[in-house]
């Protein structure tokens, strides 16, 4: 049996429910309306410039008026005719400037639309809307159009006019914050600041006239809010000294909460592959926390501000940076509020990451007093991100500090104060640690502070210093020599370890060692690598930690022999403890009178944390007390 012939039909368009979806769920906010409104009257400037040739004054004019709650945007552009109307300005997902861009016509890059969506968004914000129009094609030829909704307009033949477009959006009720003067020339400030053709914003909605009003002087309309070019487009000859003075009130328009510290020129050194990217680069003058994300990063495309918040553009360490970014090859998403994660994207992103560190290399190279500032704000945060980029760890290496029992110290002065050695902790808090080095005299850098570790391990491994991590096995190979018991008397050793033996003996090993200094007895040392295992092992920690990290963990803690979670190290060095070996063996009284004495002070001079104490503080002060009393008034009676 022969199938029927397929039937093409034409796809159709519900244009009350298009218009609804796109004109109220294209854009996030309705203010976007003046930022499109201002974008199509910069490409009608554009238009009449490659085709009407330059010889014409290019200006915008956004008019803000509150007694009639209207906002009006005037263009000395291109105009339309009749014709272009229809076809462009009332066809949805239709633009003249995307024709120009398809003939090979977007000179200097100054045209901007493309998705020919932007005049939707008038709709959004007003109530009617009304164009009057005036081509150079035609310019005895002046049209007005006004629409309610976007689905219906009329077209009359409008009074005689200069070539050019006025829009006026009658405000509704709910958007009439667009009529406040000073608002909209704050937007503009933000949205438009970058445009190449002067944009004005009078105050006084009463000194407005025709944008192509020869009268309409600058005097009268005031300083456009675009007025000077950003620092990457400025080729004026300036001193450098003026140079960096610009750049840093030009970054503190962007920066609402954080003054700029100083600023870094991404320029055509920094293009990524495809398209120019142009911008500047800031350090935020207040203090950060590794986990500090500040990130601020302003985006223009074609010199319309597409993102306020493009933070992804930097390295995740950047958290101490703000960034206003010109990219010509990036790509907006439909409602111009975004960019599209592309190719482009990529290559900016690492354009930037290496503009920042070449940067931050130059400002410690030919500004040390910045860089000392920078440091000292930004220290914790700069640790981190030297870990990311061996660049920025040559740079900082020895330079940052790290915290330590001492104080915040570099890495060549702990070295020295040290002797020669790194000590590194990673306790919470107290422990044998706090003890240990307190009695060295020596600086201990706290290992759980952000990027302290990895910055301590590469910079020793890189200048052949050792590393001691207290806590773990390796680092009490290093700390504490093993003393065999054929070292000592018969029965020495083994009559020590149960001396200070405890209840649970799977819980903490007596060792018998010698370390500095000798007059500390001992000291009880938790094993850190044996609670990072636990912690691991934990429900509570595993819904905490991403899968990879916790395999990698896993790969190292695996390793771990069962054993004790800490270590009494017994001092054999310490006159005491030698002492109290012979008396357990020649005479048990004395011992019993030394270890009461003794016993009670593990728990007080090791520091031992909660998790891992070895006796509490306040049973030890309670047997200290008695043994005090039991020495002066001898024992009770009975």
């Amino acid at each position: 049996m022969a199938r029927a012939p397929t039937t093409l039909h034409r796809t159709e368009v519900d244009l009350g429910g298009l218009m609804k979806v796109l004109g109220d769920h294209l854009y996030s906010t309705p203010t976007v309306a003046l930022r499109e409104l201002v974008q199509n009257a910069h490409d009608s400037c554009e238009r009449r410039r490659i085709e009407d040739g330059p010889g014409f004054e290019a200006r915008i004019l956004v008019s803000a008026d509150p007694g009639a709650q209207t906002l009006s945007i005037e263009d000395s552009g291109a105009g339309l005719t009749a014709e272009e109307i229809r076809r462009y300005l009332a066809t949805v997902g239709s633009g003249y400037t995307r024709t120009l861009r398809q003939r090979g016509e977007d000179a200097g890059a100054g045209l901007i639309g493309y998705f020919g969506l932007g005049f939707l968004s008038a709709f959004v914000v007003a109530e009617r809307t009304e164009v009057w129009t005036c081509s150079y094609q035609q310019p005895d030829r002046a049209w007005r159009f006004v629409s309610l909704d976007g689905q219906s307009y009329s077209l009359d033949p409008g009074p005689a006019r200069a070539v050019g477009t006025r829009v006026t959006l009658h405000l509704r009720e709910a958007h009439r914050n667009l009529a406040n003067p000073l608002a909209v020339r704050r937007l503009l400030t933000r949205y438009a600041c970058l445009l190449r053709h002067p944009i004005h914003c009078p105050l006084d909605p009463s000194l407005v006239a025709d944008a192509g009003d020869p009268g309409n002087d600058e005097g009268a309309i005031g300083e456009a809010v675009n007025a000077g070019p950003p620092p990457w487009r400025d080729d004026r000859e300036l001193s450098e000294l003026r140079q960096r003075k610009l750049a840093l009130e030009f970054a503190s328009r962007f920066e609402p909460e954080f003054e700029p510290l100083c600023t870094i020129a991404v320029g055509p050194d920094d293009r990524p592959e495809g398209g120019e990217l142009g911008g500047l680069l800031w350090i935020q003058d207040a203090a950060t926390y590794g986990s500090s994300d500040n990130r601020r990063v302003w985006v223009f495309v074609r010199g319309m501000m597409i993102s306020d918040d493009a933070r992804e553009l930097l390295p995740r360490w950047a958290g101490f940076v703000g960034a206003a970014l010109e990219g010509q090859a990036l790509t907006p998403t439909a409602s111009r509020e975004d960019l599209q994660r592309d190719a482009a994207w990529d290559r900016a992103r690492a354009a930037l990451g290496e503009a920042l560190i070449s940067g931050l290399g130059a400002i410690a190279r030919d500004q040390p007093a910045t860089w000392r500032r920078i440091l000292s704000r930004h220290n914790e945060a700069l640790l981190g991100a030297a870990v990311c980029d061996p660049r920025l760890f040559a740079l900082i290496a020895d330079q940052a500090t790290l915290p330590t029992s001492h104080g915040d110290l570099t890495l060549p002065r702990i070295l020295e104060r040290s002797r020669g050695k790194v000590y590194v902790s990673q306790a919470e808090r107290g422990g044998f640690e706090e003890l240990l080095v307190r009695a060295l005299g020596v600086p201990v850098v706290q290992a759980r502070r952000y990027g302290a570790l990895a910055v301590a391990r590469r910079w020793t491994a890189q200048r052949g210093a050792s590393l001691v991590m207290l806590g773990t096995e390796a680092g009490g190979r290093d700390l504490f020599e093993a003393v065999d018991d054929e070292a000592l008397d018969p029965g020495v050793g083994p009559a020590l370890r149960e001396a200070f033996a405890t209840g649970d003996s799977a819980q903490i090993e007596v060792v018998l060692s010698r370390f500095a200094p000798a007059h500390l007895p001992f000291v009880l040392v938790p094993d850190r690598e044996i609670e990072l295992k636990q912690r691991l092992e934990a429900d509570e920690a595993d819904r905490r930690i991403s899968t990879a990290a916790l395999g990698l963990a896993r790969l190292f803690t695996g390793e771990i022999a069962a054993r004790p979670p800490a270590r009494l190290h017994l001092n054999l060095d310490c006159a005491a403890i030698v002492a109290l070996g012979r008396a357990l063996i020649e005479d048990r009284s004395r011992a019993a009178a030394g270890l009461a004495l003794l016993r009670p002070l593990v728990a007080l001079l090791s520091g031992v944390d909660e998790q891992q104490r070895y006796m509490s503080g306040e049973l030890a002060l309670r047997e200290l007390c008695e043994v005090a009393r039991t020495l002066v008034e001898g024992p009770r009676e009975g």
